[in-house]
């Protein structure tokens, strides 16, 4: 899938997909709580079940000349505690099918560094794990990199296999949460799900998106601000920042990308009465 933003474009790559109830992201969607909400959210992101499917990918940015991926899904490697859940090896060849062959990656950016978010930073050569983007800088936000070097585990858990060998490759840059990438391309601080967490801003050409990195994980968190998932570190936190985002992007046509929605991926926030919905 791509999205053409003024001058930029936005391409998805899919590493995985799992179908779970929305309780199973976001535990106050009890079947009595999504009731009113399953009109809008049928067909893409509801069954009548309240059943979805999560999506795990990649989104490669282009603008001004560069190609930034946000975000590098599980990754070729088993993860603790979570049977099953391990992304395809053959993620990079996907990659190369939409035109992106990993030594033509300029920039990676991860939003935070939840295992789902870095899994390709680095590949298995022999016994060593190394950068898979051999020409890319890689942007970690320094508060959630001093946060988890000084706190390893948790769901950053791989860190270690992960961030610890760009680091050592002298690849990584620590950022500041409002760093801007290009002209068109900066990130926006979206504490709460971790402690550094960023969402990605692109505006062009007189048009504007938002990639949401955890943010978000369903798009009923945006008619449920309120609503936080399991793996949040400071719910309260993550709810204020998505209500600083409706109130930043509601009704201002700005293209919301989710990174774990799946296909369409992307729409818009609308008002819904005295509250909000995500439209596609």
């Amino acid at each position: 899938m791509r999205w053409q933003i003024g001058d930029v474009v936005v391409t998805k790559v899919v590493e995985l997909e799992q179908t779970l109830p929305i309780s199973g992201l976001v535990p106050a969607a009890t079947p009595e709580a999504l009731a009113p909400h399953l009109g809008w959210l049928a067909p893409h992101f509801a069954d009548a079940d309240g059943t979805t499917e999560l999506s795990i990918h990649a989104l490669v940015v282009q603008s001004e000349g560069l190609s930034i991926m946000v975000d590098t899904c599980v990754g070729d490697r088993a993860i603790p505690g979570l049977d099953g859940l391990r992304g395809p090896a053959d993620f990079p060849d996907r990659l190369a099918a939409a035109g992106f062959a990993v030594d033509t990656i300029d920039v990676v950016c991860c939003t935070h560094l939840h295992f789902d978010h870095v899994g390709w930073n680095t590949r298995l050569e022999g016994d060593r794990w190394v950068p898979t983007f051999t020409n890319a800088r890689y942007l970690f936000c320094r508060s959630e990199y001093e946060h988890w070097m000084a706190e390893p585990g948790g769901y950053a858990l791989n860190c270690g296999d992960t961030v610890t060998p760009v680091v050592e490759a002298g690849q990584a840059d620590l950022v500041d949460a409002d760093h801007r990438l290009t002209g068109e391309v900066r990130l926006v601080p979206t504490p709460g799900h971790s402690p550094g967490h960023v969402s990605v801003l692109i505006e062009s050409g007189g048009e504007r998106a938002l990639i949401t990195g955890d943010a978000t994980h369903h798009p009923v968190q945006w008619a449920e601000p309120d609503w936080g998932m399991t793996a949040d570190w400071d719910a309260t936190m993550g709810a204020a920042s998505r209500r600083r985002l409706i109130a930043e992007h509601g009704d201002q046509g700005t293209l919301v990308i989710g990174t774990h929605y799946a296909a369409p991926s992307a729409g818009r926030i609308v008002a819904d009465g005295d509250g909000w919905r995500f439209e596609v």
